[in-house]
This record gives C-alpha cells, sequence and structure tokens, in this order.
C-alpha cells in the first residue's frame, strides 16, 4: 500500500470532510421539511433542520448586505488558511498541526459552498425580506433544479446536529434572564462547524508540542 505524504494526508481529511459534510446537507434538504427533526438519542441528540443566513452555529449577520460581507470574508481567509496549510507542509510541522488546520480549512469551505451554490441548485431556501426586516421561512422539501432561491454567494448554510443535553430554568434572582428557560447545547450546526471547532480544540490542547520547535 502507497503510504501517503504530509500533503496527502491533510488533503484526504479536507476531501473526507467536505465528502460527509455536503453528502448530509444535500440528504437533509431534500428529505427534510425547515424545522422537521427526527430524535436519534431521545432528547439529547436530534436531527433538527434548519438553515443558518450568518454565522456558524446559528448565529446571523447583519441581512443581505451582511450576509455577502460574511461570504467574501470566508473566502478570503479560506484562501489565507489554505497558503498557510501549504506553508506547513512544505516547512514539514507537525502531524497534528497539518491535520487540525486542514480541518478548519474544510470546515470553512463546507460552508462557503452553501452560501455560493446552493441559493443557485436549490429552489427553495432561507431568503432575506427587506420588508420585514428578517428571513423568511419556505414550506416543502427542496429540490434540485429551477431557476434558483437566491444569487450567488447568498445561499443559507444547512445545519441540522443539535444536543439539547440540559434543560433548565435560570435562578429567579438573576437579572434579566430570571426564572427563563436555558438549553445546553442550544444551537444547532453541521459537519463543517464540527470540523472547525474540533480543529481549533485539538490546537489549544496540544499548543505545546505543536509550537515546541518555535519556543526553544
Amino acid at each position: 500500500m502507497m503510504k501517503l505524504n504530509l500533503g496527502q494526508k491533510a488533503a484526504v481529511l479536507i476531501f473526507l470532510v467536505l465528502l460527509i459534510d455536503q453528502s448530509v446537507k444535500f440528504w437533509i434538504k431534500t428529505h427534510m421539511m425547515l424545522g422537521q427533526e427526527h430524535r436519534i438519542i431521545g432528547d439529547w441528540f436530534i436531527i433538527h433542520f434548519t438553515e443558518n443566513p450568518g454565522m456558524a452555529f446559528g448565529m446571523k449577520f447583519g441581512g443581505s448586505f451582511g450576509k455577502m460581507l460574511l461570504s467574501i470574508f470566508r473566502i478570503v481567509a479560506v484562501f489565507g488558511i489554505g497558503w498557510y496549510l501549504i506553508h506547513l507542509v512544505k516547512t514539514k510541522a507537525k502531524l497534528g498541526f497539518v491535520l487540525s488546520i486542514a480541518l478548519i480549512l474544510a470546515g470553512a469551505v463546507g460552508n462557503i459552498l452553501d452560501s455560493a451554490f446552493y441559493g443557485l441548485f436549490f429552489d427553495k431556501g432561507l431568503v432575506y425580506d427587506p420588508s420585514l426586516n428578517d428571513w423568511t421561512p419556505y414550506f416543502g422539501q427542496a429540490q434540485l433544479g429551477g431557476s434558483g432561491y437566491a444569487g450567488f454567494l447568498r445561499g443559507s448554510v444547512v445545519d441540522m446536529l443539535y444536543f439539547p443535553i440540559i434543560k433548565g430554568h435560570y435562578p429567579s434572582w438573576i437579572p434579566f434572564v430570571g426564572s427563563e428557560q436555558f438549553v445546553f447545547f442550544r444551537p444547532v450546526f453541521n459537519i463543517a462547524d464540527s470540523a472547525i471547532t474540533v480543529g481549533v480544540l485539538i490546537i489549544l490542547l496540544f499548543q505545546k508540542r505543536f509550537f515546541k520547535h518555535e519556543r526553544e
């Protein structure tokens, strides 16, 4: 069996993350309706279909103009991360560090694909309504084809992983949120978000090992 070099290992990891991420998103998008969910492990692990017009983990960033700015920023960031990954491969950096950056790059690219092309390829999606100053939902299952629901870089990101592990209420004495319900973990996210998070966590946990040479 051919032994993969450092660059090839990073490329394979990026390819696998993108393949899984996009396959899951395509299936969710074409087989579930917005807001529909399937309980996998009781109330702890739920596949909940939602679309995110903004940043990771369901956060929003302005309206349609903000969405475009965010998409452009993501593309610039991807080129920067890609350049850095190539530099790490050429300088033969630690395998764990290279793969961590590869995870972050794969996650960023995965969400950019949604923003860039889903509005062109699918007939339904979350769109911004200026008259309501909000993003409006749709009904039914989306399908490939048609004229699309949004322009280039204006598509919404598909999210589906939901882990409401702990539910309860804030103590009544806490200002502003007293007695209100809280859920941990509330955000709905996707495989690409997970790849970014895992990559960052690995770097934080093993930074002393990864940057030992620089410290010396």
